[in-house]
């Protein structure tokens, strides 16, 4: 796992080699081992490294082909790359590393862009081609490893995270304020906006050529649910285990010490237990525990730790939160508010002290309906065929606000639902997943802007990829929505800065693509099935997992939000929140923060969720505004 970063040079001479290494230096965290540098009169590329293959000399980057015509910096790894490098070596290459970023220039040079249907992996890498005078970035199929580029008259740098970029003189810092409505709506920005103004996301799965022309970007994958498989379950099944244990197995081959995340919920379970199976020592496994029993699940990870005799590690978070969270935020260059984003940096930072490698069970919840909104989806599925549409528009809405004077999470839930029946399904289901509802929006925003946003609404970003699933049912269509925007960009945001902080590189079985290829193709009852989520996937697991812990509720990498904001946050909350500060305050009408926070305070209402993301903005904007003036639009 590594870093990279560039410009281009073809409208905008940017400069010199130290301009390159303030930009590694800005993302060091991400590879601490080796830094390098590329400069010509076109192109400038740099990389910081992190080293998981071959760690002599002869990995570092940038790497040059063997005929010197190209040249590439790399994040990520390729979990086919031998099998790709012996058929290149069957064509006479000669490799002069061990390395999967050589397996990756020399495919290049034989098929071009092409290159990107074989690799298999998680990667962001830009490679530039002398003789063509192109640059060529690209980005994994799932978005696992994070791609950021600047575009403003004719100049253009990218990077792995915003900071290398903005490491660059004069970067303007424009904060678009439709991505503001977006963060407190979803808690990310979705892809390709990021939160300023000429700054975006590659989403995954696409590539951009660069030259002296511009640039263009484009598709080269997408997961399709409209061919469904009509073999029987036992078949699918059977395929799934096969399958899973294939790609688990790849994604152990590591030259330092290796291990795993352990949660004890089904996926990393299953997980662990086909690490287990695997390996010839003891795996290493790492567990984060809450004191908050609601929130702890560390007593099953144990239970899953023992059956397999793993070298377990274990960590409570204990009443140390707000010492950490000015940290553990600032790797995060706009604003991020998943919560889980704490526990995450914590396990990241045990695992880093045993591994410098941890597979976890990311993918599993989105790729086999594994989310308890999949059963009120279910439910409201339901109610939607069984009420009339006129019913549902006219009647629904009146329903909804009386539930909300019902206190507690009862009329939370059901004015939610009833809310959300009232408009079609894929309105229904940004609804029933949006994290602040249009009622808070409207009585937290100022005036001004909500007027500079008139006409603007975060739920197209949900609409657009919910109309865009070709699957024949609403469950194919909400699992690729959620692919495509929760998934890649919260969960997987998540997960890469958290450990990158510690220097820890994740890798992820279930999010081989070719495990959501074929989930994609079974039919919607293997997925979910009369309350039962996951089901096909719990089926494999059940040789491996006892049933009080595969079918236990899910937890899920919970927080105890609520009573740290009465807690341990409750200062920290008072100092950013209340004290009408640029940022917040210029989004949000200081009166009704108060309210909120007073409410949350009385215990008449909890607010754990509004108040977070409001925090987490907040700490963003700080640390952005001390270092250069902002202005939103």
């Amino acid at each position: 796992m590594c870093g990279i970063a560039g410009f281009s040079q073809f409208h905008y001479q940017e400069g010199t080699e130290a301009k390159l290494e303030a930009m590694g230096q800005a993302i060091f965290h991400r590879g601490p081992d080796a830094g390098g540098t590329y400069l010509d009169e076109h192109i400038g590329l740099c990389h910081r490294r992190l080293s998981i293959l071959d760690l002599s000399e002869a990995g570092n980057q940038p790497m040059f082909s063997a005929d010197g015509n190209l040249v590439i910096v790399f994040n990520g790894e390729i979990y086919n790359f031998l099998e790709l490098r012996e058929d290149l070596e069957k064509q006479g290459v000669t490799f002069k590393s061990h390395t999967d970023t050589e397996v990756i220039l020399e495919l290049y040079a034989r098929e071009g862009v092409s290159c990107l249907e074989k690799l298999n992996g998680m990667f962001a890498f830009a490679l530039w081609d002398k003789n063509k005078q192109e640059l060529f970035i690209a980005r994994d199929r799932l978005g696992k490893k994070p791609l950021y580029y600047y575009s403003q008259d004719g100049r253009f740098a990218f990077g792995s995270e915003i900071k290398a970029i903005l490491a660059l003189n004069d970067i303007p810092r424009e904060i678009r304020l439709d991505a503001v409505y977006d963060f407190f709506a979803y808690q990310y920005i979705p892809d390709p906006k990021s939160i300023f103004k000429h700054i975006h996301k590659l989403p995954p799965a696409h590539y951009m050529v660069l030259n002296n022309d511009g640039f263009s970007i484009h598709e080269y994958w997408d997961v399709s649910f409209k061919n469904i498989s009509s073999e029987s379950e036992e078949s699918h099944k059977a395929q799934l285990k096969a399958l899973l244990e294939k790609v688990t197995k790849q994604r152990m081959i590591s030259d330092v010490p290796l291990g795993a995340f352990l949660s004890g919920g089904v996926d990393s379970s299953g997980v662990v237990a086909m690490m287990a199976q695997a390996s010839d020592t003891p795996v290493k496994t790492c567990t984060i525990g809450f004191d908050d029993e609601k929130f702890n699940e560390a007593d099953f990870a144990r239970e899953i730790a023992e059956k397999y005799q793993t070298e377990h590690h274990e960590y409570t978070v204990h009443q140390n939160v707000a010492d950490r969270l000015e940290h553990i935020a600032s790797f995060f260059d706009e604003p991020f508010a998943d919560p889980s984003l704490v526990p995450t940096f914590f396990v990241s930072e045990l695992a880093r002290k045993a591994v410098t490698v941890a597979l976890a069970g990311d993918g599993g919840d989105e790729m086999f309906a594994g989310y308890e909104k999949y059963t009120t989806d279910d439910i409201e599925n339901k109610l939607r065929n069984k009420f009339p549409e006129s019913v549902r528009k006219h009647v629904f809405p009146s329903l909804a606000k009386a539930a909300g004077i019902v206190p507690g999470s009862v009329g939370k839930k059901a004015k939610s639902l009833l809310t959300s029946l009232s408009c079609d399904p894929a309105m229904g289901f940004y609804i029933t997943n949006s994290m602040m509802t249009d009622e808070t929006w409207n009585k937290l925003a100022k005036p001004e802007v909500k007027k500079q946003l008139e006409g603007y609404h975060p739920s197209q970003y949900t609409l657009d990829m919910y109309n865009k699933a070709d699957g024949p049912d609403h469950l194919s269509k909400i699992l690729y929505t959620d692919i495509k925007t929760y998934m890649t960009g919260d969960i997987l945001v998540k997960v890469d800065r958290m450990s990158m902080a510690n220097s820890l590189e994740v890798r992820a079985p279930i999010l081989d693509y070719q495990v959501a290829e074929f989930a994609a193709t079974l039919p919607a009852r293997e997925k979910y099935r009369d309350g039962e989520k996951k089901y096909l996937l719990k089926e494999v697991f059940k040789a491996f997992i006892p049933d009080s812990l595969l079918y236990r509720k899910k937890m899920g990498f919970s927080t105890p939000l609520d009573e740290w904001f009465r807690g341990e946050l409750k200062d920290m909350g008072e100092e950013l929140l209340l004290r009408d500060k640029e940022g917040l305050a210029s989004v949000f009408e200081p009166v009704e923060i108060q309210k909120i926070w007073s409410e949350h305070q009385r215990r008449v209402k909890d607010h754990g969720i509004e108040l977070w993301s409001m925090l987490m903005f907040q700490m963003w904007y700080e640390r952005f505004a001390a270092r250069d003036q902002t202005s939103m639009s």
